[in-house]
């Protein structure tokens, strides 16, 4: 049989978005609620699969099943492909199952050519109609040849601009029929220039080559970029979505928007969206025109505002959560083109998810896992210190399309906001409007700033997305992109300058205005509180300081998972008394050097138990290799050796003898301390000391200090390094007088130690997962260098993402999975956790859970997404069970046997009897025998029918 490779809208449903897309699942649910969709097909995700497969072809199969959905088109919307009397005109849009606004194509008014123009024009002499018609045509022209043909947009847009300069107009819509019509003979030369051929009058051409440039979309570079943000597999594909066009550019009571059914920057219960008269949808979404509110629709559209209203409630109460949609109306009569759970910040996040709650939509347990963890960043980044604002005069106002604050360097091209912050540049991103290819320079700038544009522009939604400040639609400035200057109040900024944006309330500055850090709403808490409730992973945090500790706490931090003792060496006092400490030539120089650091460490590991308050706190004992602490300028080196009586040679020589072909593998990490045991005793008494004090104290606390030995590949250097810890830390205690537990474990970060974790499990109170080096060593590449081949990787889909960002869950996960196996039967109260930076992403939070780590550990500001990332796992865990339950519960349901003993004995009987009339008809004519079963199939059949319709009452 076939594969299915088209659906049409009234086919599908929500539930099968994996197939349809999010787009086509969403068109398909809201033709079955009864909303008005113009009625169209979507080409599965599985169709984009086959053409990647296909070497980027679409297969015979594919197109006569898009032509038959065609034909179906035709027929519920009474127009005829390519006819000249009655024509139908398509949109062929993207829509992968996860959404991603702006990152993939969209073709409009596809099946024009200069017959159907001419035909429709000439069965409608009104010139307004004559106007729309031009209007559609050069738009299909100029869309079909960047997205379809890739012949850049500027050169229609400069067309565009010369024909409004030389008609001495503003906007598009002040251009006549005349004019358009003029435009469209001028596009479709500068297409034949471009690519040496005419443009193509084919509608039946013209579809095939747009589902194949959608389908190619899903591989464009702005679409893998935003895949690899949000963790989307190349593997999924995408829809097309197949539907007849309706013209919001037909005339003045027509018109485009796009709305939220509440508002996405804030969460706020209102309507929020704008609206365009006599324009298509991309004239919104790119911010060629300042559209209107939305609630001025009810002013020029009444009845037509009044039925979207409707609709809006309609698809809240479906879908229980807020909506983002495109509409059209054509004549005053409104069509939904599309809906989906809209796109937000994080604040609107949170208290859309209370609100949603509180109004009966969700469960708490909903509510947090509606959450997208990653965007819980953006709440805690700087917002701008309320004294410097005040004393601050705005020199310009836009939309504030994306909360937050932003100070930086101005740069107009995202190449260069690339460039820039590659060096350690803050900039902001400052265009006339910003287009899909921008997404690289909006990701890298502090901030954004747009000259055109709502609220609802791509620079807003993917800002939002983003978590990423935004300022939209500012029209007062003057720009001159060509030299990359622009005018606003007075003043010419150029490259380079700073400026302050706030995306709150769209305000802009001259300069830079001191942040403060961001204050944390009252959903927060709350959110945060719930997610609290149903998580099992503990959440500690990566902090080498009592200021981060103090800030990891208050985000909720449950301990320290990683301090990185190396942190504390590179105060001045320290630095030098290791430097000496390297330079000694015996064990007693080197205590005695030690023994000057001894204060500082006790100082550190005292202030960070008293900021944990008796939660565990995880000191990991020197890694990194000696050459990263010698000096490097000839002042320091002279310093050095007149400290330790040497020369400047011989203490170079020393400096030279440290360098490593490959340090990252080299002479650090407990190697270090097995060359020099008293680095371990040092660290020993200081960890040791400072619990003492801090135990004596705090009585209350349960301070149990925790010695990590990193970078371990041999149960035996492991039991040498932890014996001179538990002597020292012994010795330590029993000279207080004291009773203070402790634990030794070690840093899983070498292959060897996961292959090996039964033997080492007998020496380790407990693993820590170092998934930095794990990853590195596992992999095989350094992590410093990586990134000069990586983007080679995922261009050629070897690599869907970095997986030093996120865990490569198939490899480094199983080497995870294998040290908690063979550990915990040998040591079952080992106790597991992960330290590297995968323990604030959410995807590796989950997996965390699901090999049954205890806890996991990130730096603060990540706290709350790692909180938040461990309950949706362990709710996706429970959802799960409960499936799978239910699924067995059905099947046992459906093994059982439901009959009574009288029943049971009938059936028998029956059987019997079905028995011997099959043994007569074996005995008769192969006609009679056939002519017997089917009347014996049909009884059968008869009586099956019975049962389960018993069965049912």
């Amino acid at each position: 049989m076939a594969n299915k490779w088209v659906y049409m809208f009234k086919e599908g449903n929500a539930g099968m978005r994996e197939l349809l897309g999010g787009k086509g699942a969403n068109l398909a649910e809201m033709t079955n609620i009864g909303l008005p969709v113009p009625q169209g097909f979507t080409i599965t995700t599985e169709a984009c699969t086959q053409y990647y497969e296909d070497g980027r072809k679409i297969n015979d199969e594919i197109m006569a099943q898009a032509m038959e959905g065609v034909k179906k088109m035709e027929e519920i919307n009474g127009k005829k492909f390519g006819d000249l009397d009655n024509p139908l005109l398509v949109s062929v849009r993207s829509g992968a199952r996860a959404s991603m606004p702006g990152m993939m194509d969209t073709i409009l008014n596809l099946g024009l050519n200069d017959d159907v123009v001419a035909a429709m024009i000439k069965g409608n002499p009104d010139p307004a109609f004559e106007r729309f018609v031009y209007d559609s045509y050069r738009r299909f022209i100029q869309m079909f040849s960047d997205v379809v043909m890739e012949v850049g947009k500027k050169y229609f847009e400069q067309l565009i601009d010369e024909m409004k300069e030389k008609k001495g107009v503003k906007f598009d819509v002040d251009l006549t029929a005349a004019d358009l019509k003029e435009l469209a003979e001028q596009f479709k030369a500068e297409y034949k220039k471009q690519l040496g051929k005419d443009f193509p009058s084919d509608p039946v051409e013209q579809l095939k080559l747009a589902i194949e440039a959608v389908f190619r979309s899903w591989d464009n570079p702005r679409a893998n970029v935003y895949r690899r943000d949000n963790d989307i597999p190349y593997s999924w594909g995408t829809a097309v979505n197949v539907m007849p066009m309706v013209f919001g550019n037909l005339n003045n009571e027509s018109g485009t928007g796009v709305a939220f059914t509440r508002d996405p920057a804030t969460g706020e219960n209102k309507l929020m969206g704008e609206f365009l008269i006599n324009a298509q949808g991309e004239d919104v979404v790119a911010g060629v025109r300042t559209p209107m509110p939305i609630a001025q629709m009810e002013k020029e559209f009444p009845e037509a505002y009044a039925e979207f209203i409707k609709v809006c409630e309609t698809l809240e109460n479906h879908y229980h959560d807020m909506q983002d949609m495109e509409f059209t109306v054509e004549n005053k009569k409104l069509y939904m083109l599309q809906c989906r759970n809209g796109k937000r910040t994080a604040p609107a996040a949170l208290k859309i998810a209370c609100d949603l709650v509180d109004e009966g939509h969700k469960t708490p347990e909903e509510a947090v896992a509606m959450i997208d963890p990653r965007n819980l960043d953006t709440l805690l980044h700087p917002q701008f210190d309320a004294a410097a604002l005040k004393a601050a005069t705005p020199i310009g106002k836009g939309l504030g399309a994306s909360p937050g604050a932003a100070c930086g360097k101005i740069v107009f091209t995202a190449d260069d906001a690339v460039a820039w912050a590659e060096r350690g540049e803050k900039v902001v991103l400052v265009r006339l409007e910003t287009s899909p290819e921008d997404i690289t320079g909006m990701k890298a700038a502090q901030g954004i700033l747009t000259v055109r544009g709502g609220m609802t522009s791509h620079a807003a939604v993917v800002a939002r997305g983003m978590g990423e400040c935004c300022v939209s639609g500012c029209g007062d400035i003057n720009m001159d992109e060509e030299n990359k200057k622009f005018t606003l109040a007075g003043k010419e900024f150029h490259e380079g300058d700073f400026i302050s944006i706030d995306g709150t309330t769209g305000n802009i500055y001259d300069g830079q205005i001191a942040t403060v850090d961001a204050k944390i709403a009252g959903e927060f808490g709350r959110i945060m509180a719930w997610a609290d409730q149903f998580r099992r992973l503990k959440v500690r945090t990566n902090a080498d300081t009592p200021a981060d500790a103090k800030k990891a706490r208050e985000l909720g931090a449950e301990g320290i998972g990683l301090c990185r003792t190396e942190h504390m060496f590179f105060e001045e006092d320290i630095i030098a008394a290791f430097r000496e400490m390297i330079c000694s030539d015996t064990v007693e120089e080197r205590e005695e050097a030690l023994e000057k650091i001894l204060p500082y460490q006790l100082g550190d590991f005292k202030a960070l138990y008293e900021a944990l308050e008796g939660c565990p706190v995880t000191i990991r004992f020197l890694d990194p290799p000696l050459h990263e602490f010698v000096p490097t300028t000839e002042d320091e080196i002279k310093k050095l050796a007149d400290s330790k009586h040497k020369t400047v040679d011989e203490v170079k020589a020393i400096i030279n003898s440290l360098h490593e072909f490959n340090p990252m593998m080299g002479h650090r990490g407990c190697r270090l301390a097995v060359t020099y045991p008293e680095i371990a005793k040092m660290q020993t008494k200081a960890v040791i000391r400072a619990a003492l004090e801090v135990q004596k104290d705090h009585p209350n606390w349960n301070v149990k200090p925790e010695i990590m030995i990193p970078l371990v590949c041999e149960v035996k250097e492991l039991k040498y390094v932890k014996q001179v810890v538990v002597d020292t830390a012994d010795a330590e205690i029993k000279a207080a007088g004291a009773n203070l537990k402790y634990e030794v474990g070690t840093m899983i970060e070498i292959p060897r130690a996961a292959l090996t974790a039964d033997e080492i499990a007998k020496e380790a109170d407990f693993f820590c997962f170092g998934t930095n080096d794990l990853t590195q060593m596992t992999f095989g590449f350094s992590r410093d260098d990586a990134g000069k081949f990586l983007n080679a990787y995922y261009d050629t889909k070897i690599f869907e993402n970095d997986p030093f960002a996120k865990l490569d869950q198939t490899g480094v996960g199983k080497l995870m999975e294998m040290s908690i196996r063979l550990g915990k039967p040998v040591n079952p109260s080992l106790h597991v956790g992960i330290c590297g930076e995968h323990g604030g992403d959410p995807s590796s939070v989950e997996f965390c859970h699901k090999i049954g780590l205890d806890y996991v550990s990130c730096s603060p500001f990540r706290v709350p997404v790692a909180r938040l990332a461990a309950a949706q796992a362990a709710i996706a865990e429970k959802a799960a069970k409960r499936n799978a339950d239910s699924d067995s519960t059905s099947s046992s349901c459906d093994s059982k046997s439901f009959v009574d003993d009288e029943t049971k004995a009938k059936l028998e009987e029956v059987a019997k009897k079905a028995e011997e009339v099959a043994k007569e008809l074996a005995e008769t004519s192969a006609d009679v025998a056939r002519a017997g079963l089917v009347g014996l199939k049909a009884g059968v059949d008869a009586a099956v029918k019975a049962y389960k319709e018993n069965r049912k009452k």
